[in-house]
This record gives structure tokens, C-alpha cells and sequence, in this order.
């Protein structure tokens, strides 16, 4: 489990074909903390330190992986965000993040301001599992950030400078394919509503459903 804080940027040294799978190596200051089967998040995705060599650590991503978020189009030279899983005793700077990204959007403005940036994203509202509500949580490369204007299959965030400089968004821009993961919170509660239990859950308790057998 993360929280969305990102802890340092990780650059990519190569990126080699495995099969249907990618393996990338990722250069980053984090390396050296490291240990070989943790679980470290890139861009917001969960994936398992597989070696470590200096400050060089390997990740292999599958087919699924590469279909379903913007890791396929990472070339070397390209700037990750990276986050280790949270210790049980940490403390939540951010919101629940799993490293399971949900579906990618496409970033579709970035307004300069005097001291801050605006990004506007798109993302596909008739997909399953998405779930936004007015300065509620979202991931956005495994960013915890706050959203507002949303609209159907649109949304906005703000970036302050601490976060625009030690994460990817200072690279990115529009045109751009971003991993979006949705509050785990408010799909749990789409998926009891969309399944009739919404009633249930506004007079506070949720029946398990009944064994016919």
C-alpha cells in the first residue's frame, strides 16, 4: 500500500524487451535503501525490485501492465515518479493508494500561474471503477492530489512548486498519457450502490449476501 507522496524521481538508464514483458532499469538516489522483492511504485504502479546494482535497481513489467498504463511509453531518459510502500507504522501524508492504476487519461492543458500550475485531464468517465467527487482524492502518477471542476470524464488539479519540481509534472504536457487511480474508498461504495445495497448503506449496515444453497 502507498500514500501518493512521492519520494524522488527515478530516471530511466534503458528499457529491454523480455517476451511480451518490458524490463526497465531505473537509476534513482532510493536504490541504495532498497532490497531485492520490494515493492516499489512507479508512476503510480506496483511493480517488485527484481536486482540492484548501485544506484540502479530492475523492474520487470508485463504485458497487462504496459497495456493498461503509460509505462509502455517510457523511453530512457524519461523521469518516473517513485514511492516504497508505506511501513505500518508510517504516517498518511497522502490517501489509500494501492499501485493499481485504473485506467490512463490525457492531459489536456497546463496553465502557468504566478506561483503555481493548473492541469486540466481527460479520462474515459464510462469505464468501470472510476469514482470522483469535488475536492475529493485522486493518483495521477502515483501523485495524491486534489481535484476540482469535475465534469464527466474531465478534471482539474493544481500543482504548487514543491510538487512541480520533484515530481514529473514538470515534464509534463498536453498531449501527455497519465495513470489515473481512483479513491478505493468511493469505488468500494459505487460498487455496493451499483449492486442494490444502497440503501443498506445509508441506514448503516450492509447485509452479506444470503447462501441459496
Amino acid at each position: 500500500m502507498f500514500t501518493g507522496i512521492i519520494e524522488t524521481l527515478g530516471t530511466i538508464k534503458s528499457v529491454e524487451t523480455d517476451g511480451t514483458n518490458k524490463i526497465f532499469k531505473v537509476e534513482s538516489d532510493l536504490a541504495p535503501e532498497l532490497s531485492v522483492d520490494e515493492s516499489l511504485a512507479h508512476n503510480g504502479v506496483c511493480l517488485t525490485v527484481t536486482s540492484i546494482e548501485g544506484n540502479v535497481t530492475s523492474v520487470t513489467a508485463v504485458d497487462e501492465t504496459l497495456k493498461k498504463t503509460n509505462l509502455g511509453k517510457l523511453n530512457a531518459g524519461d523521469l518516473v515518479n517513485l514511492e516504497r510502500a508505506m511501513p505500518a507504522n508510517g504516517r498518511f501524508d497522502g490517501h489509500i493508494v494501492q499501485g493499481h492504476v485504473d485506467q490512463t487519461g490525457k492531459c489536456v492543458r497546463v496553465q502557468e500561474l504566478d506561483g503555481s500550475w493548473i492541469y486540466d485531464f481527460e479520462y474515459d468517465f464510462e469505464a468501470e471503477g472510476h469514482f470522483l467527487v469535488e475536492k475529493g482524492s485522486v493518483c495521477i502518477n502515483g501523485t495524491s492530489l486534489t481535484v476540482f471542476n469535475c465534469e464527466k470524464g474531465k478534471f482539474t488539479v493544481t500543482i504548487i512548486p514543491y510538487t512541480h519540481e520533484n515530481t514529473n509534472f514538470k515534464t509534463l504536457k498536453a498531449g501527455d498519457t497519465i495513470n489515473l487511480e481512483f479513491d478505493i474508498i468511493g469505488k468500494y461504495i459505487q460498487r455496493l450502490v451499483s449492486q442494490g445495497y444502497g440503501e443498506a448503506l445509508l441506514k448503516g449496515g450492509v447485509p452479506f449476501p444470503k447462501d441459496d444453497k
